[in-house]
């Protein structure tokens, strides 16, 4: 498998929105987006995105989206119900997303029968050529992005999972393209942004950029 060119990798990109890490072992997911990439490209066609209720009122922070409060989770589904969709999307796949060791350790505390290949993070990719700041933000619109994020996602936001899904995916395409001339392999891809090691190396990351 490693071997193989990355766009043959069975990659999806992951954006959580929780409640933070402020919570620690009580940290809540409360919206995620899954996209499949084929061939390198977002399929926004099998994506999957969802709110989750939490079973308990939302703290107000300025991290947390303005579109996410208890009303709108209250007829979410409950992460028990959105359990086998992720083990079903996610098993044996490549993880891609921004700082994403950050979402595998959300996503691994709420759902540790998810097991996925590895992680694939476009955060270190982007540092190797940019410096320490490359907060998601200010990637999309040094590549200018923007619009076409917001035609995959027209009704979407940015600090949604969708949206920053989408962002994610359409970034590490960017990344790729100006990091190697000829198309790396996934071994390569894993080399620049990811552990080779598997997804538990993610774990306990606290850092937070957008």
């Amino acid at each position: 498998m490693l071997d193989r060119p990355w766009t043959a990798a069975p990659l999806v990109v992951v954006d959580l929105e929780g409640t933070g890490a402020q919570d620690r072992e009580q940290e809540a997911i409360l919206e995620v987006a899954l996209i499949p990439l084929s061939g390198g490209r977002l399929d926004m066609s099998t994506a999957f995105t969802s709110l989750i209720n939490p079973g308990r009122p939302v703290p107000r922070r300025p991290w947390i989206s303005p579109g996410i409060n208890d009303a709108v989770l209250r007829d979410a589904p409950a992460p028990s119900e959105i359990d086998p969709e992720l083990v079903a999307r996610l098993d044996g796949v490549w993880l891609v997303g921004h700082n994403v060791g950050v979402d595998w350790r959300l996503l691994h505390l709420r759902h540790p029968s998810v097991d996925p290949a590895g992680l694939i993070d476009t955060l270190r990719i982007a540092r190797s050529g940019h410096g320490r700041r490359v907060s998601l933000t200010s990637l999309v619109d040094e590549y200018s992005l923007r619009d076409d994020i917001d035609r995959l996602v027209p009704d979407g936001r940015p600090h949604r999972a969708l949206w920053d899904a989408a962002a994610t995916g359409l970034l590490l395409a960017k990344l790729v393209t100006g990091r190697w001339n000829v198309e790396p392999t996934l071994g390569e891809l894993l080399a620049a942004g990811g552990p080779s090691t598997g997804p538990a190396a993610g774990e306990g990351v606290q850092e937070q950029l957008w």
